[in-house]
């Protein structure tokens, strides 16, 4: 794991983000739409529903931190999902109703992933060790800066790419 040129911050940002896109493409290996449209109890978050909010939520974070049009609206992602959401929609707040529209496939899923794990990284390597101090938001109190707001979208996309792959394993118990 070397990047030529790269900071030792930027590296570990690369490797981390690229274990999430695993968690997620092994999730999505195979998966029916049945197994990713499964809920282990009503108004529970479906596998769809989690790898469409965590590539939303990395999406938006990202353009908004690059100044850029998301990845979901660019690349024309929102009219091939067809979800009946307002295309700024990245699921916070959303209702177990909201969760059960988002029946993607699999391709679809990890096709939109793969568009913005790609920019991810590839803004990632244009970093220099100074770019992380700078505040990206003054609404919080300390303002976030650059590191923390990375590090909060591999939390966030972390736990939510473990959840899917939890769905999974429980959705082949299911006989799924």
């Amino acid at each position: 794991m070397h990047y030529v040129g790269a900071t030792m911050s930027t590296e570990l940002l690369s490797e981390a983000f690229g274990r999430i896109s695993a968690v997620v493409h092994s999730a999505l290996r195979g998966a029916s739409p049945e197994m990713l449209t499964y809920q282990v109890d009503p108004g529970a978050n479906t596998m769809a529903w989690l790898i469409w909010h965590l590539t939303r939520v990395q999406d938006d974070h990202v353009s908004e931190v690059l100044n850029q049009e998301q990845v979901w609206t660019a690349g024309g992602w929102v009219d091939r999902f067809a979800l009946p959401f307002e295309s700024g929609a990245t699921g916070y707040g959303q209702s177990a109703q909201d969760v059960l529209a988002v029946r993607a496939g699999a391709d679809l899923l990890g096709g939109y992933h793969d568009a913005v794990h790609a920019r991810t990284i590839d803004y990632l390597h244009t970093l220099t060790e100074a770019d992380f101090d700078r505040v990206v938001d003054t609404s919080w109190d300390p303002p976030v800066t650059l590191a923390v707001r990375l590090v909060s979208i591999l939390a966030d996309d972390l736990q939510h790419a473990g959840q899917a792959s939890y769905l999974r394993g429980l959705a082949i118990r299911a006989g799924l």
